[in-house]
């Protein structure tokens, strides 16, 4: 048996990652080194889905998002072959893997019968393209839920009490609701339905063999757990749908093991009978782990399809915004989270109709326009936002007497547009600084001790120094901005070492004192400006950060009227 610690010498640890516009994958060897990783983009090499984005809108059904399930299953076999010729899969002793949060999959009566029994010499798109009661997964971008989450919420005696309960208020994304919305809507598809996945636990469940279990982290993503004592909340259940705790089945910890790899791998891939699948999570909470956030004064700042800001801490204090999930590689801890659906896609639309569609051209406008841009002030709303939320939409303003430290007399008022320099920074600025007035409000460290920033933009030095700039702290960067199935990799080897001890064992026990020779070490980016000019700048921003987020209010408050 491996000494504490340590990982069987030539032993290698897959980590997916089951995300929004792509699957990818990650290995690492023992000495937690990347030796190889692959990527397959829904969009462009599975184009017989037509997919835009990975994702399909429902014209007829406002805010109705999502995807096809059996794409996620083509994408899995396509990725293990293009893996083939640069990894020997029987090296490979654990596989964990990270999904897309909220996700859902609805697998159909007889279906379990169907994955303990796959041919080898059959594809698993072929075996498994009916075994579905719902040929549609709805995803994290899905609004199209907010009747479901008022009943839900008012079952319980209110949001605040859903929170307490289940670490988050109702959000339309999450499955809870969802599931809900497909009971009402349709009754037979519920009907038929043997189990309810996550994206995570039915990529598990693929490599099996058998249901995998939801396991407690991405389980919160729901509005079904009980965060505190991590079992199904019986309240919510009955005020979601009839008989659903069967169809969930059990939750497992994340560091737990799912099962050994199905034969169906062993004989078409050549994997080892012995090798270890643990419990897939979701993005986020693989990212925590790829990250090796285990600081509570650290912030993380993931910018992807959705940007989140997300840390640790030891209880759980759950609110009105934000989320409270069980800590993926800590099992008495907790990690928060904040989350905004207009990320990366919104920087890019205005990418494209500011800076000619080339990021180079957008971060020579960054870089020329000042900080503070003049006072300008803008909200980017290209999808129905989740913090704030705001229905889709775009509000300009100008903010006066920036320049006088008072921040009574900042008067702000609204404009049609901005010029194409002026309105590059607006988003930038604009997403920054709700992203600090947000964490601030939920209790998160100001300023934080260091930003680790992961995520396709995190390889945008104009975007970093913004961030350094308005939240007053340093920003570092990982290796490789694809956090989640680093993380997921990283997991793996945790879960196949607490499986050897036999009893949960810190995952920093992987990497204690020797982090900088591994593939998850951090460098520092944006150096925390010490000089007065940075103290004076950082004064303007936290007012006009306090001025976004009173506009903000306004703007829901106006909503909410409507």
């Amino acid at each position: 048996m491996a000494g504490r610690g340590s990982l069987p010498e030539g032993s290698l640890f897959l980590g997916f990652d089951s995300s929004t516009q792509s699957l990818k994958a990650t290995v690492l060897n023992n000495e937690l080194t990347i030796v190889a990783s692959e990527i397959v983009n829904f969009d462009s090499e599975l184009q017989h889905y037509k997919t835009e984005g990975g994702v399909y809108r429902d014209s007829t059904d406002d805010g109705h998002i999502f995807s096809p399930t059996i794409m996620w299953v083509e994408a899995l076999e396509l990725l293990l072959e293009k893996l083939k010729p640069k990894i020997n899969f029987s090296k490979v002793v654990a596989v964990s893997g990270s999904g897309q949060q909220h996700g859902s999959v609805y697998w159909k009566k007889g279906s379990k019968a169907v994955l303990s029994s796959l041919d080898s010499s059959k594809s698993l798109l072929l075996q498994l393209k009916d075994a579905f009661s719902t040929m549609n997964s709805p995803i994290w971008m899905d609004s199209s839920t907010t009747k479901q989450c008022r009943e839900i919420e008012n079952a319980v005696g209110g949001a605040l009490e859903l929170a307490k309960l289940t670490g988050s208020r109702a959000y339309e994304r999450f499955t809870g609701p969802q599931i809900r919305k497909i009971y009402q809507t349709e009754p037979n598809v519920y009907e038929d339905t043997e189990r309810i996945s996550l994206v995570s636990s039915f990529m598990a469940s693929i490599l099996v063999g058998s249901y995998a279990s939801i396991d407690e982290t991405d389980g919160a993503g729901m509005n079904l757990m009980d965060i505190n004592q991590r079992t199904w909340s019986k309240t919510v259940l009955e005020a979601t749908a009839p008989g659903l705790e069967a169809k969930l089945g059990n939750l497992a910890p994340a560091y737990s093991a799912a099962g050994r790899i199905a034969p169906y791998f062993v004989e078409r891939f050549q994997f080892d009978k012995n090798c270890l699948v643990i419990q897939w999570s979701g993005d986020n909470p693989n990212s925590l782990a790829g990250l090796t956030l285990n600081t509570p004064g650290d912030l993380a700042i993931s910018l992807g399809t959705s940007d989140t800001v997300f840390g640790i801490t030891a209880e759980a204090k759950p609110s009105l915004e934000g989320h409270v999930f069980p800590n993926p590689a800590e099992p008495d801890g907790y990690m928060v989270m904040l989350c905004y659906k207009n990320g990366s896609l919104t920087r890019e639309d205005v990418r494209n109709q500011c800076a000619e569609k080339s990021w180079d051209v957008f971060n020579s406008y960054l870089e020329k326009t000042p900080p503070l841009n003049g006072g300008k002030l803008g909200f980017y709303y290209k999808d129905h936002e989740i913090l704030p939320p705001l229905p889709v939409g775009f509000h300009r303003y100008i903010v006066e007497n920036l320049d006088d430290a008072s921040s009574d007399n900042l008067i702000e008022r609204e404009v049609a547009e901005f010029n194409p320099p002026s309105e590059v920074r607006a988003i930038i600025e604009g997403q920054m600084l709700s992203m600090r007035g947000h964490a601030e409000r939920f209790g998160m460290p100001n300023p934080p001790r260091q930003i680790i920033a992961t995520g396709g933009a995190s390889s945008n030095d104009s975007i970093l120094k913004s961030i350094a700039q308005i939240f007053g702290c340093p920003v570092f960067t990982v290796q490789r901005p694809d956090s989640a199935s680093l993380g997921a990799a990283l997991r793996a080897a945790h879960g196949w070492l607490c499986n050897a001890e036999g009893s949960f064992v810190p995952i920093s026990c992987l990497y204690e004192g020797n982090l900088e020779k591994t593939s998850l070490g951090s460098k520092l980016a944006v150096p925390a400006g010490d000089k007065e000019e940075d103290r004076e700048l950082l004064k303007k921003y936290t007012l006009l950060m306090r001025k976004r987020m009173e506009i903000e209010r306004r703007l829901v408050e106006k909503i909410e009227r409507a």
